[in-house]
């Protein structure tokens, strides 16, 4: 979701929506990633230690961390979603998770949330350089979609009334695929749980 249109969208001034290869549309879920959601709750309450949360757009799981005094670095590939949340207080960098990261190998916590292990298209290779970010006895919180849907790697692209950006790739996984996937990158896992209709598994190594 990069490009100017994701950012008009983050700022109120446009309806976006995602744009399927097959021609399906659904719009931008941008006010659930500005604000808390439902299903928040239980996600913070499992992050111990430092924790890097990917892909954290606005910052509101950033933010919320370091409310309850929890250590916590976004990373986002957006320059107005990093603004965003260092002007809600949040500690966030401008960085793609496949390049540089501080503390690669050291972190307690490891955030993908929001759909966010779809980055890049390839959720074996994201495990991968997660598993790579995690400290010895980390543990990484993922999102998933629920028990009976389907894994899956689509192209994408943003489109508003005005136009379209660039096709990129994006995946979703089932919480019934987790655990394959998860060995790929040398990780297991440990637990699994619901909330306000959200699914959500944790990985450790």
């Amino acid at each position: 979701m990069i490009g100017g249109l994701y950012e008009s969208s983050l700022a109120g001034l446009v309806p976006v929506d995602i744009e399927y290869a097959d021609g399906r549309r659904t719009p931008l879920p941008v006010q659930d990633w500005l604000t808390e959601r439902p299903g928040d709750t239980g996600l913070l309450d499992r992050c111990a230690g430092p924790t890097l949360d990917i892909g954290s757009g606005p910052g509101r799981l950033t933010v919320a961390l370091g409310e309850r005094g929890v250590p916590a670095l976004g990373i986002d590939v957006t320059p107005y979603a990093v603004e965003l949340s260092r002007m809600a207080g949040g500690l966030a960098l401008r960085r793609d998770v496949f390049d540089r990261v501080p503390g690669t190998g050291r972190w307690q916590t490891v955030l993908l949330a929001d759909g966010n292990i779809g980055i890049g298209g390839d959720p074996g290779v994201l495990l991968l350089r997660v598993a790579e970010l995690m400290r010895p006895g980390g543990q990484a919180l993922v999102e998933v979609t629920g028990p009976g849907t389907v894994t899956r790697a689509d192209w994408v692209r943003l489109r508003s009334a005005a136009g379209s950006e660039g096709w990129f790739r994006w995946a979703q996984v089932a919480l019934d695929d987790m655990a394959a996937l998860a060995a790929r990158g040398g990780l297991t896992v440990a637990d699994q749980w619901t909330e306000a209709g959200r699914w959500f598994a944790t990985l450790t190594i």
